[in-house]
């Protein structure tokens, strides 16, 4: 027996464009705002199915905006969070740079310092019975007549010590009138590397050592093209008479080293109307220098090296000998380069060819310096480089 489909219950009749929607097993979505009084009834034909596929549409549209909405919302807070932690943290960092700064420089011990300083403090004042001598000449410094009376010796200027005074007073009126170099600070490391101009830096490839210091001082005649590998291409200071003069780059300290009242007219002249005097060898009439960063040796700073450090050996100290002790007075580590003879005793300049076997070095006690050079080396005073 075939049912009467009129028999069936209105709501079960399924027809392809009628929907059933049972409301009562509808659990709505947190954000939805629309929601209808009690179930919704059979909708039936075309048209009905129609008008519920646009409530729908409708009311998806208003639940995807309150979506969009509510992550647009959660991304702004999330955002302002991120900016407010970044700002914590860039003034955390702020913070801890300035407080170390000021705890290191308020609370570092007087021997302390950023690296392990070869000579400490303590060690320096007992080493350095010259520390109360001003290494350079200044514009306000007034030398000892007694240590005038004993530089004047050297090499026999016959000028007194007013003519001294004169010329020094001239000389200050064109370079600076105070030196450009500090000495030490216990929360600095300042390295050098001294480079002398012995044959044994020959093959010895110590360039890219001695470049990679703060400080860069050499001696003399000493040069670098050529010779690269092994005594480096930078100097920052280099230490001269007018006797061994040499041009420098606009970058370079010329620190002089005088032994008469002529080599300081002979500073002057040299960067302005030429010196033509005349010397114990021929000395250039023109230097290439920068005037603004000239620095000269105080003599009564030589006198105390001759008298404490060398026992008053030799006539008076080397220009070599001089720049160690300098450096010594200014590095936190001195590394020393190019100092000494070769293996057979010979005494050379790593430039040129050995001719002269028998030179040794005339009125200076070089061997003497050398072992003071080698007895700091043992007591770790400094790193001595012997080279090949």
């Amino acid at each position: 027996m075939v049912a009467n489909p009129s028999d069936t219950p209105k709501e079960t009749i399924h027809h392809k464009y009628a929907w059933t929607l049972d409301t009562s097993a509808h659990t709505p979505h947190p954000l939805q705002t629309s929601s209808t009084d009690g179930p919704i009834p059979l909708l039936k034909g075309r048209k009905t199915s129609h008008w519920a596929c646009n409530q729908l549409r409708i009311d998806a549209d208003q639940i995807g905006g309150e979506i969009v909405e509510h992550h647009r919302a959660e991304m702004n807070l999330r955002n302002k969070a991120l900016i407010v932690l970044l700002c914590m943290i860039g003034t955390d960092v702020i913070l801890r740079g300035y407080v170390l700064r000021r705890f290191t420089e308020y609370t570092l011990p007087q021997d302390a310092s950023p690296c392990t300083k070869l000579l400490s403090e303590s060690e320096r004042r007992r080493m350095h019975c010259c520390e109360s001598v001003e290494l350079f000449l200044s514009a306000d410094y007034e030398l000892p007549e007694d240590a005038f009376n004993w530089w004047k010796r050297l090499q026999l200027e016959r000028r007194n010590f007013s003519a001294y005074t004169e010329t020094v007073g001239r000389l200050f009126e064109m370079i600076p009138p105070c030196p450009g170099l500090s000495e030490p600070r216990p929360n600095r490391c300042r390295t050098c590397a001294l480079v002398g101009n012995s044959v044994n830096l020959k093959g010895s490839h110590y360039g890219p050592e001695i470049d990679s210091h703060d400080i860069v001082i050499r001696i003399n005649h000493g040069r670098t093209k050529g010779y690269e590998a092994d005594v480096g291409t930078r100097t920052t200071h280099h230490i001269m008479y007018p006797e061994s003069a040499v041009d420098l780059d606009n970058s370079t300290h010329l620190v002089l080293v005088p032994f008469k009242i002529q080599d300081l007219e002979w500073l002057m002249k040299a960067f302005t109307t030429g010196f033509y005097g005349k010397s114990y060898v021929p000395v250039k009439s023109h230097i290439a220098a920068n005037e603004e960063l000239v620095m000269v040796v105080n003599p009564a700073f030589m006198r105390c090296v001759h008298d404490s450090w060398l026992s008053k050996k030799g006539q008076y100290p080397s220009t070599g000998f001089m720049a160690l002790i300098l450096a010594l007075r200014v590095c936190d580590e001195v590394h020393v380069f190019g100092y000494g003879a070769d293996d057979d005793g010979n005494w050379s300049h790593y430039w040129e060819k050995l001719e002269d076997k028998k030179f040794k070095t005339g009125i200076h006690p070089g061997t003497h310096e050398y072992s003071i050079i080698q007895k700091l080396a043992e007591q770790q005073k400094l790193k001595f480089y012997k080279g090949c």
